[in-house]
This record gives structure tokens, sequence and C-alpha cells, in this order.
């Protein structure tokens, strides 16, 4: 099998082609994907929330990162489903397999998005 003709680069170009791939990718997810939008909304009002609430470094970062890695995991099930959908749109076993598996990853992290917070909220009272 042929290797695609973007592998290879180094120094500054790959820096910036990576960039701009994951510009782009970010820009897709957005417009195409409803979850990642709503999701990005919920960023952007949780992690300053996070920052505000949280009494340490470490309790901030937390927060934040929960909220990030629902990000990250949504992102990645969405490339698998873009994946799935491309190789076929019929209903298959195995198809529905991957994206059940990608969606039971994003309700994982949105569990532990309030796990985190949770614990970290619930010693105040």
């Amino acid at each position: 099998m042929e290797e695609s003709p973007f592998k290879g680069k180094t120094g500054l170009r790959r820096l910036l082609n990576a960039s701009r791939y994951s510009a782009e990718g970010l820009g897709a997810a957005f417009r195409h994907e409803d979850a990642f939008r709503q999701e990005v909304i919920a960023a952007i009002v949780l992690i300053p929330l996070a920052i505000w609430l949280g009494n340490t470094g470490i309790e901030r970062s937390l927060m934040a990162f929960a909220v990030l890695l629902v990000l990250i995991v949504e992102l990645l099930n969405s490339a698998i489903e873009a994946t799935v959908d491309r190789i076929s749109l019929e209903n298959h076993r195995l198809a529905k397999r991957a994206k059940d598996i990608g969606s039971a990853a994003v309700m994982l992290t949105l569990l532990n998005l309030g796990l985190v917070w949770g614990l970290i909220l619930v010693q105040r009272i």
C-alpha cells in the first residue's frame, strides 16, 4: 500500500501542516457535529466556572481537564462515526458496535466530568 504523500514532512513545515489540519478538524467538527457544538458551548461556560470555583490549582486544573476531556473524546467519536459512514451507510452489526462503543466513551467522560466536579464541589458543603 502506498503511503500518503503528506508523510515525511519534517520541521517547521510539518508543524504548520499539523496545525492547519487540526484547525480544519475543529472547524469541521463544529460545523457538522451538533453534540460537539453543544459541548463547546458548555466548555465556554464551565472552564471559567472551574477557575472561579476551584480553591487550588489542582482543583481548577482537574475541573477544566474533565471538561476538555469530553471535547477530546467527542472528536474521536465523531471521527469513528465519519469513518464508519465513509465505508458504508448500510446497517451492519460491526458498524453499530463501533458507533455504540464511541458513544459509550463519550458517556463515560460525561460521567467522569460529573464525578470530578461533584467530588470537588461537595467538599464545600
